[in-house]
């Protein structure tokens, strides 16, 4: 099954079980029905800051969204895990991402290691609660939060309140980079 799917599935099986409609948890996260609908069906794939709206509306975390199996103390990731492609979410927006330690229940941070590309990733606006630390690994990218724009490169990391807008521009051809997100 693919990701998408999966994680459709996942989404629909919560709302649910909360006994709430399309209508209601679309309206908490402020977008449509059609959009959750399609998300639920496995027919878009969202990007984290619609993810993360999407947990929030159903009281959640984004990573009972991406994983089934929850452990507590520690979770190691060996580099097997995040080089498998099948293992990567792809969005609609132009970038891929793998979610560290997702098996980890009670988290208060969410690691992400991120992929965007040149000429691939669709100008949108993020914003969403909590907090974000991003880090550079290759390439370069500029990035814009609130009217700022900072132009990072490998070693160059920002942190900001994540509610601010935020956007991401690669200037390389691909820029990798880890993005620890807080609620």
């Amino acid at each position: 099954m693919s990701i998408a799917k999966d994680l459709g599935m996942k989404i629909r099986r919560i709302r649910k079980q909360q006994n709430r409609t399309l209508e209601e948890v679309s309206s908490l996260c402020g977008f449509t029905k059609s959009l959750l609908s399609k998300i639920e069906n496995g027919a878009t794939t969202p990007p984290i800051a619609t993810l993360m709206k999407i947990s929030e509306a159903l009281g959640v975390t984004v990573s009972d969204l991406l994983e089934d199996n929850k452990e507590s103390g520690t979770v190691f990731t060996q580099t097997d895990s995040y080089k498998d492609p099948d293992s990567w979410i792809k969005t609609e927006n132009g970038y891929s991402f793998y979610a560290f330690a997702t098996r980890r229940q009670d988290k208060i941070m969410q690691p992400y290691y991120f992929v965007a590309k040149k000429g691939e990733v669709k100008k949108h606006v993020l914003s969403h609660n909590g907090e974000e630390f991003l880090f550079v690994l290759e390439g370069q990218m500029k990035y814009r939060v609130g009217s700022i724009e900072y132009t990072l490169g490998p070693g160059d990391s920002i942190y900001f309140t994540s509610i601010e807008e935020h956007t991401l521009t690669p200037i390389s051809e691909e820029v990798k980079y880890l993005a620890v997100f807080s609620i």
